[in-house]
Protein backbone atom coordinates (compact mmCIF):
# COMPACT_ATOMS: atom_id res chain seq x y z
CA UNK A 1 0.00 0.00 0.00
CA UNK A 2 1.10 3.38 -0.86
CA UNK A 3 2.02 5.06 2.72
CA UNK A 4 0.84 8.93 0.99
CA UNK A 5 -2.72 9.44 1.57
CA UNK A 6 -4.76 11.44 0.66
CA UNK A 7 -3.20 11.34 -2.87
CA UNK A 8 -3.97 12.23 -6.86
CA UNK A 9 -2.62 9.44 -9.52
CA UNK A 10 -1.97 11.66 -12.59
CA UNK A 11 -1.27 9.53 -15.59
CA UNK A 12 0.87 11.59 -18.11
CA UNK A 13 0.56 9.42 -21.01
CA UNK A 14 -2.69 9.84 -20.87
CA UNK A 15 -2.72 13.46 -20.74
CA UNK A 16 -0.46 13.53 -23.50
CA UNK A 17 -2.59 10.74 -25.33
CA UNK A 18 -5.24 13.31 -25.38
CA UNK A 19 -3.44 15.92 -26.68
CA UNK A 20 -2.40 14.37 -28.97
CA UNK A 21 -5.73 13.29 -30.64
CA UNK A 22 -7.35 17.15 -29.83
CA UNK A 23 -4.18 18.53 -31.50
CA UNK A 24 -4.55 15.98 -34.61
CA UNK A 25 -8.35 16.74 -34.37
CA UNK A 26 -8.40 21.11 -34.10
CA UNK A 27 -5.49 21.23 -36.77
CA UNK A 28 -7.34 19.09 -39.37
CA UNK A 29 -9.52 22.47 -39.76
CA UNK A 30 -5.84 24.80 -39.14
CA UNK A 31 -6.94 25.43 -35.48
CA UNK A 32 -3.83 26.00 -33.17
CA UNK A 33 -3.73 24.96 -29.63
CA UNK A 34 -2.83 26.56 -26.06
CA UNK A 35 -2.60 23.93 -23.50
CA UNK A 36 -4.60 25.55 -19.96
CA UNK A 37 -2.34 24.47 -17.24
CA UNK A 38 -4.59 26.77 -14.68
CA UNK A 39 -6.13 23.47 -13.43
CA UNK A 40 -2.90 21.98 -12.25
CA UNK A 41 -1.78 24.70 -10.62
CA UNK A 42 1.46 25.11 -13.89
CA UNK A 43 2.57 21.57 -13.12
CA UNK A 44 5.66 21.37 -15.22
CA UNK A 45 5.50 17.61 -15.80
CA UNK A 46 1.83 18.22 -16.93
CA UNK A 47 2.88 21.11 -19.55
CA UNK A 48 5.67 18.91 -20.33
CA UNK A 49 3.01 15.93 -21.56
CA UNK A 50 0.74 18.65 -23.22
CA UNK A 51 3.57 20.11 -25.18
CA UNK A 52 4.62 16.44 -26.41
CA UNK A 53 1.03 16.01 -27.71
CA UNK A 54 1.11 18.67 -29.75
CA UNK A 55 0.01 22.04 -28.43
CA UNK A 56 1.90 25.33 -29.63
CA UNK A 57 1.10 27.46 -26.55
CA UNK A 58 0.94 26.72 -22.57
CA UNK A 59 -1.68 29.30 -21.28
CA UNK A 60 -2.28 29.91 -17.62
CA UNK A 61 -4.10 32.67 -15.40
CA UNK A 62 -1.40 32.83 -12.81
CA UNK A 63 2.01 34.80 -13.65
CA UNK A 64 3.39 32.55 -10.71
CA UNK A 65 2.88 29.00 -12.39
CA UNK A 66 4.29 30.37 -15.83
CA UNK A 67 7.02 31.44 -13.65
CA UNK A 68 7.32 27.81 -11.94
CA UNK A 69 7.25 26.18 -15.55
CA UNK A 70 9.81 28.30 -16.82
CA UNK A 71 12.34 27.65 -13.39
CA UNK A 72 11.54 24.10 -14.57
CA UNK A 73 13.31 24.45 -17.92
CA UNK A 74 9.87 23.95 -20.10
CA UNK A 75 10.62 25.88 -23.32
CA UNK A 76 7.60 27.18 -25.01
CA UNK A 77 5.89 30.44 -25.68
CA UNK A 78 3.76 31.26 -22.41
CA UNK A 79 0.31 33.16 -22.27
CA UNK A 80 -0.97 34.86 -19.74
CA UNK A 81 -4.77 34.69 -19.47
CA UNK A 82 -5.67 37.07 -16.78
CA UNK A 83 -3.85 40.18 -16.67
CA UNK A 84 -3.55 42.31 -13.32
CA UNK A 85 -1.81 45.48 -13.79
CA UNK A 86 0.15 45.08 -10.20
CA UNK A 87 2.39 42.32 -11.74
CA UNK A 88 2.66 44.39 -15.01
CA UNK A 89 6.59 44.02 -14.35
CA UNK A 90 6.86 40.56 -13.81
CA UNK A 91 4.42 39.78 -16.72
CA UNK A 92 6.79 41.31 -19.45
CA UNK A 93 9.69 39.62 -17.81
CA UNK A 94 8.04 36.02 -17.67
CA UNK A 95 5.28 35.89 -20.32
CA UNK A 96 5.31 36.37 -24.18
CA UNK A 97 1.96 37.50 -25.06
CA UNK A 98 -1.23 38.45 -22.38
CA UNK A 99 -4.60 38.64 -23.02
CA UNK A 100 -6.13 42.29 -21.91
CA UNK A 101 -8.83 44.49 -22.27
CA UNK A 102 -8.15 47.51 -19.72
CA UNK A 103 -5.86 50.35 -21.79
CA UNK A 104 -4.36 51.38 -17.81
CA UNK A 105 -3.09 47.77 -17.88
CA UNK A 106 -1.80 47.71 -21.49
CA UNK A 107 0.11 51.28 -20.40
CA UNK A 108 1.94 49.84 -17.95
CA UNK A 109 2.77 46.88 -19.34
CA UNK A 110 4.05 49.39 -22.40
CA UNK A 111 6.05 50.64 -20.01
CA UNK A 112 7.64 47.74 -18.50
CA UNK A 113 8.32 46.32 -22.01
CA UNK A 114 9.71 49.97 -22.97
CA UNK A 115 11.80 49.93 -19.48
CA UNK A 116 13.06 45.86 -20.55
CA UNK A 117 13.93 46.48 -23.91
CA UNK A 118 10.66 43.40 -25.07
CA UNK A 119 8.55 44.45 -27.51
CA UNK A 120 5.49 42.36 -25.33
CA UNK A 121 2.98 40.43 -27.96
CA UNK A 122 -0.96 41.00 -26.79
CA UNK A 123 -4.52 39.63 -27.52
CA UNK A 124 -7.33 41.26 -27.34
CA UNK A 125 -10.14 39.78 -25.85
CA UNK A 126 -13.71 40.87 -26.75
CA UNK A 127 -17.15 40.70 -25.22
CA UNK A 128 -19.57 38.76 -27.26
CA UNK A 129 -22.08 37.94 -24.73
CA UNK A 130 -20.83 35.74 -22.00
CA UNK A 131 -20.32 38.72 -19.61
CA UNK A 132 -16.77 37.63 -18.68
CA UNK A 133 -13.59 39.70 -19.66
CA UNK A 134 -14.40 41.29 -23.29
CA UNK A 135 -14.35 44.89 -24.62
CA UNK A 136 -17.73 45.57 -26.00
CA UNK A 137 -18.03 45.60 -29.68
CA UNK A 138 -18.71 49.42 -29.65
CA UNK A 139 -15.67 50.61 -27.84
CA UNK A 140 -13.18 47.93 -29.66
CA UNK A 141 -12.18 50.00 -32.61
CA UNK A 142 -11.11 52.73 -30.55
CA UNK A 143 -9.64 50.48 -28.29
CA UNK A 144 -7.43 48.78 -30.54
CA UNK A 145 -6.11 53.03 -31.86
CA UNK A 146 -4.91 53.33 -28.57
CA UNK A 147 -3.44 50.26 -28.10
CA UNK A 148 -1.56 50.52 -31.23
CA UNK A 149 -0.26 54.16 -30.26
CA UNK A 150 1.99 51.81 -27.63
CA UNK A 151 5.13 51.69 -27.67
CA UNK A 152 6.71 47.90 -27.22
CA UNK A 153 2.69 46.51 -27.38
CA UNK A 154 1.71 44.72 -30.24
CA UNK A 155 -1.62 43.20 -30.99
CA UNK A 156 -0.72 39.66 -32.39
CA UNK A 157 -4.38 38.50 -32.00
CA UNK A 158 -7.87 38.88 -30.71
CA UNK A 159 -10.07 36.32 -28.76
CA UNK A 160 -12.96 35.94 -26.92
CA UNK A 161 -14.63 33.90 -24.18
CA UNK A 162 -17.88 32.14 -24.05
CA UNK A 163 -19.21 29.31 -21.86
CA UNK A 164 -16.84 30.24 -18.63
CA UNK A 165 -19.54 32.97 -16.73
CA UNK A 166 -22.58 33.08 -18.81
CA UNK A 167 -22.92 29.57 -19.94
CA UNK A 168 -23.20 31.27 -23.48
CA UNK A 169 -22.46 28.42 -26.23
CA UNK A 170 -20.19 28.96 -29.19
CA UNK A 171 -21.95 28.80 -32.26
CA UNK A 172 -22.06 29.65 -35.66
CA UNK A 173 -23.75 33.46 -34.78
CA UNK A 174 -20.45 34.28 -32.19
CA UNK A 175 -18.11 32.51 -34.11
CA UNK A 176 -19.00 34.54 -37.47
CA UNK A 177 -19.07 37.16 -35.25
CA UNK A 178 -15.52 37.02 -34.15
CA UNK A 179 -14.17 36.18 -37.51
CA UNK A 180 -16.08 39.61 -39.38
CA UNK A 181 -14.75 41.46 -36.29
CA UNK A 182 -10.98 40.52 -37.50
CA UNK A 183 -11.91 41.18 -41.28
CA UNK A 184 -12.79 44.57 -40.37
CA UNK A 185 -10.20 45.66 -37.97
CA UNK A 186 -7.24 44.19 -40.34
CA UNK A 187 -9.14 46.46 -42.80
CA UNK A 188 -9.55 49.43 -40.94
CA UNK A 189 -6.09 49.34 -39.49
CA UNK A 190 -3.85 47.55 -42.17
CA UNK A 191 -3.12 44.97 -39.52
CA UNK A 192 -1.97 41.61 -38.99
CA UNK A 193 -3.64 39.58 -36.69
CA UNK A 194 -2.15 36.21 -36.91
CA UNK A 195 -3.94 34.42 -33.68
CA UNK A 196 -7.91 34.45 -33.70
CA UNK A 197 -8.39 32.57 -30.46
CA UNK A 198 -12.40 31.57 -30.74
CA UNK A 199 -12.54 29.77 -26.87
CA UNK A 200 -11.74 26.75 -25.00
CA UNK A 201 -13.07 23.58 -24.52
CA UNK A 202 -16.71 24.37 -24.75
CA UNK A 203 -15.81 25.04 -28.85
CA UNK A 204 -16.03 21.19 -29.55
CA UNK A 205 -19.56 20.91 -30.63
CA UNK A 206 -19.63 24.02 -33.14
CA UNK A 207 -16.34 22.68 -34.18
CA UNK A 208 -17.71 19.43 -34.89
CA UNK A 209 -20.69 20.52 -36.81
CA UNK A 210 -19.29 23.61 -38.68
CA UNK A 211 -19.03 23.14 -42.33
CA UNK A 212 -16.73 27.10 -42.16
CA UNK A 213 -14.66 27.88 -39.15
CA UNK A 214 -14.07 31.32 -40.72
CA UNK A 215 -10.74 33.12 -39.21
CA UNK A 216 -10.84 31.24 -35.92
CA UNK A 217 -7.52 29.78 -36.07
CA UNK A 218 -6.74 29.34 -32.16
CA UNK A 219 -8.37 27.82 -28.83
CA UNK A 220 -7.25 27.34 -25.53
CA UNK A 221 -8.10 24.29 -23.88
CA UNK A 222 -8.20 22.78 -20.67
CA UNK A 223 -10.55 20.44 -19.53
CA UNK A 224 -10.79 18.70 -22.59
CA UNK A 225 -7.34 17.70 -22.28
CA UNK A 226 -6.88 16.74 -18.52
CA UNK A 227 -10.49 14.81 -18.48
CA UNK A 228 -11.45 13.85 -21.69
CA UNK A 229 -14.50 15.61 -22.35
CA UNK A 230 -16.13 19.03 -23.71
CA UNK A 231 -18.01 21.51 -21.28
CA UNK A 232 -21.22 22.41 -22.74
CA UNK A 233 -22.78 19.47 -22.10
CA UNK A 234 -19.97 17.54 -20.16
CA UNK A 235 -20.04 14.98 -23.13
CA UNK A 236 -16.68 12.44 -23.10
CA UNK A 237 -15.22 13.44 -26.49
CA UNK A 238 -14.43 10.21 -28.68
CA UNK A 239 -10.93 8.28 -28.14
CA UNK A 240 -9.99 10.07 -24.96
CA UNK A 241 -8.88 9.34 -21.63
CA UNK A 242 -11.68 10.71 -18.96
CA UNK A 243 -9.04 8.76 -15.79
CA UNK A 244 -5.85 10.38 -16.14
CA UNK A 245 -6.56 11.72 -12.61
CA UNK A 246 -7.67 9.45 -10.19
CA UNK A 247 -7.81 10.68 -6.10
CA UNK A 248 -7.29 8.20 -3.67
CA UNK A 249 -8.02 9.02 0.30
CA UNK A 250 -7.86 6.41 3.17
CA UNK A 251 -10.80 4.97 5.33
CA UNK A 252 -10.12 6.27 8.94
CA UNK A 253 -13.38 4.73 10.21
CA UNK A 254 -15.57 1.71 9.19
CA UNK A 255 -18.72 0.97 11.61
CA UNK A 256 -22.74 0.27 11.70
CA UNK A 257 -24.52 3.38 13.13
CA UNK A 258 -28.01 4.78 12.77
CA UNK A 259 -28.77 6.31 9.53
CA UNK A 260 -30.47 9.24 11.72
CA UNK A 261 -28.63 11.68 14.29
CA UNK A 262 -30.06 12.01 17.70
CA UNK A 263 -31.00 14.84 19.37
CA UNK A 264 -32.04 18.61 18.37
CA UNK A 265 -30.76 19.61 15.32
CA UNK A 266 -29.17 22.53 14.62
CA UNK A 267 -26.59 24.13 12.26
CA UNK A 268 -23.63 22.22 11.17
CA UNK A 269 -20.07 23.79 10.70
CA UNK A 270 -21.02 25.68 7.78
CA UNK A 271 -24.40 27.06 8.59
CA UNK A 272 -26.45 24.85 7.53
CA UNK A 273 -29.50 23.29 9.19
CA UNK A 274 -29.38 19.25 7.82
CA UNK A 275 -32.07 17.03 6.81
CA UNK A 276 -32.07 13.34 7.29
CA UNK A 277 -33.74 10.16 5.76
CA UNK A 278 -34.12 7.54 8.05
CA UNK A 279 -32.72 4.52 6.58
CA UNK A 280 -31.56 2.12 9.89
CA UNK A 281 -28.33 1.29 10.90
CA UNK A 282 -26.01 1.03 8.02
CA UNK A 283 -22.13 0.52 7.67
CA UNK A 284 -20.89 4.09 7.41
CA UNK A 285 -17.29 4.88 6.37
CA UNK A 286 -15.30 8.07 6.76
CA UNK A 287 -12.27 8.59 4.76
CA UNK A 288 -9.20 11.09 5.33
CA UNK A 289 -10.46 14.09 3.45
CA UNK A 290 -12.99 16.61 3.60
CA UNK A 291 -13.79 20.25 2.14
CA UNK A 292 -10.80 21.84 2.54
CA UNK A 293 -9.27 19.36 0.00
CA UNK A 294 -12.24 18.95 -2.51
CA UNK A 295 -16.10 19.86 -3.08
CA UNK A 296 -18.05 16.55 -2.50
CA UNK A 297 -19.92 17.00 -5.72
CA UNK A 298 -16.83 16.87 -7.29
CA UNK A 299 -16.27 12.82 -6.47
CA UNK A 300 -17.31 10.42 -8.51
CA UNK A 301 -16.72 7.00 -7.01
CA UNK A 302 -15.41 4.32 -8.91
CA UNK A 303 -16.99 1.79 -6.66
CA UNK A 304 -20.33 3.47 -6.67
CA UNK A 305 -19.76 4.78 -2.91
CA UNK A 306 -22.62 7.12 -1.97
CA UNK A 307 -21.39 10.34 -0.42
CA UNK A 308 -23.91 11.14 2.63
CA UNK A 309 -22.45 13.92 4.31
CA UNK A 310 -18.79 16.21 4.94
CA UNK A 311 -16.65 18.49 6.95
CA UNK A 312 -13.65 20.14 6.96
CA UNK A 313 -11.39 16.86 7.11
CA UNK A 314 -14.03 14.50 6.85
CA UNK A 315 -15.75 13.14 4.09
CA UNK A 316 -18.90 9.99 5.26
CA UNK A 317 -19.72 7.72 2.66
CA UNK A 318 -22.65 4.74 2.74
CA UNK A 319 -20.50 1.88 2.94
CA UNK A 320 -23.74 -0.53 3.35
CA UNK A 321 -22.17 -3.08 0.39
CA UNK A 322 -18.47 -2.09 0.07
CA UNK A 323 -17.05 -3.75 3.08
CA UNK A 324 -14.34 -1.55 3.13
CA UNK A 325 -12.25 -1.80 6.40
CA UNK A 326 -9.71 0.79 8.63
CA UNK A 327 -6.87 1.78 6.11
CA UNK A 328 -8.46 0.33 2.88
CA UNK A 329 -8.35 2.60 0.32
CA UNK A 330 -10.86 4.54 -1.97
CA UNK A 331 -10.60 5.36 -5.31
CA UNK A 332 -12.47 8.70 -7.35
CA UNK A 333 -12.19 10.30 -10.22
CA UNK A 334 -13.21 14.38 -10.34
CA UNK A 335 -14.48 17.22 -12.42
CA UNK A 336 -12.85 20.29 -12.98
CA UNK A 337 -14.27 21.71 -9.67
CA UNK A 338 -12.36 18.86 -8.01
CA UNK A 339 -9.29 18.76 -9.77
CA UNK A 340 -8.79 22.39 -9.62
CA UNK A 341 -9.67 21.64 -6.10
CA UNK A 342 -7.18 19.01 -5.20
CA UNK A 343 -4.39 20.06 -7.66
CA UNK A 344 -4.12 23.51 -5.12
CA UNK A 345 -4.51 21.67 -2.05
CA UNK A 346 -1.22 21.26 0.14
CA UNK A 347 -2.61 17.73 1.69
CA UNK A 348 -2.88 15.66 -1.25
CA UNK A 349 0.35 14.41 -2.81
CA UNK A 350 0.11 14.45 -6.34
CA UNK A 351 1.82 11.48 -7.82
CA UNK A 352 2.56 10.82 -11.55
CA UNK A 353 2.17 7.32 -13.37
CA UNK A 354 2.72 6.34 -16.75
Amino acid sequence: MNSFLPRIEISLSQIQENTQILSKLYMGKGISLMGVTKAVLGDPSIAKAMIQGGVEFIADSRIENIIKMKNAGISTPFVLLRTPPSQAESIIQNADISLNTEMETLKRLSYHANAQNKIHKVIIMVELGDLREGILLCNLSEFVRQTLSLVNIKIIGIGCNLACYGGVKPDEKNMHELSELVDSLEKEFQIDLKIVSGGNSANYEWFKSSQNIGRINNLRLGESILLGHETVGRKVIPDLHVSAFQLIAEVIESKKKPSLPTGDIGQDAFGNVPGFLDQGVRQRVIIALGRQDVPVSSLKSNDKLKVIGSSSDHIILDGEYSNLEVGDEVKFTLDYGGLLATMTSPFVMKQFTN
